[in-house]
């Protein structure tokens, strides 16, 4: 799991509406390593499929490596929220730090978002069975100091490609949003 923080990232700005736990401010707290000393070992193909559910808005997720060039990483999500619309978010990664370069919202740039200040409650190693199978994991349980936020994330980064991410339960502006695997494809 040594690249644990930076494989992660991808999953917060996948549910635009919702306030979210920054992974990788918590992992690169949690293995207490700069972000820095990590590389991404993504390959242009990775996806990583979830559905999503807002209560009465439901909807889908697909992020995928969509290209690797000499700055780093650009990571695609599309997401479908059926009625409430859809989105798609192209994040460029550096591909030695893990760094945001870009990020643009339907092919607008938008502002890099602050990352938070997380405070880890509970991490432990589990099992969990989502659609796309049965797996072990790590799960973590997050509050944003700001906001007093919780949120908890299953993660199995050697086995899923992108953001490692199993399933995620959040608080967002209607109520709970949780995101769950449902399919995937590493390269």
């Amino acid at each position: 799991m040594k690249i644990l923080s930076t494989l992660i990232a991808t999953f917060i700005f996948s549910q635009a509406h919702a306030s979210q736990v920054d992974p990788v401010a918590v992992f690169s707290t949690l293995l207490s390593q700069p972000i820095k000393a990590f590389q991404l070992d993504w390959k242009v193909g990775d996806r990583a499929n979830y559905d999503i559910d807002m209560g009465f808005i439901k909807g889908t997720n697909e992020t995928l490596v969509r290209e690797k060039n000499d700055r780093g990483f650009w990571v695609e999500q599309n997401m479908d929220l059926g009625f409430a619309g859809q989105q798609k978010a192209e994040i460029l990664f550096d591909k030695n730090t893990g760094q945001i370069l870009e990020f643009m919202v339907n092919g607008q740039p938008q502002d890099i978002p602050d990352s938070g200040n997380q405070e880890v409650i509970e991490m432990r190693e589990d099992n969990i069975t989502v659609r796309a199978g049965n797996f072990d994991c790590v799960y973590v349980k997050v509050r944003d100091t700001d906001s007093n936020d919780v949120s908890e994330v299953w993660i199995n980064p050697q086995v899923v490609p992108v953001s490692g991410a199993l399933k995620q339960v959040s608080p967002g502006p209607m109520g709970t949003v949780t995101m769950e695997l449902t399919s995937f494809e590493k390269n």
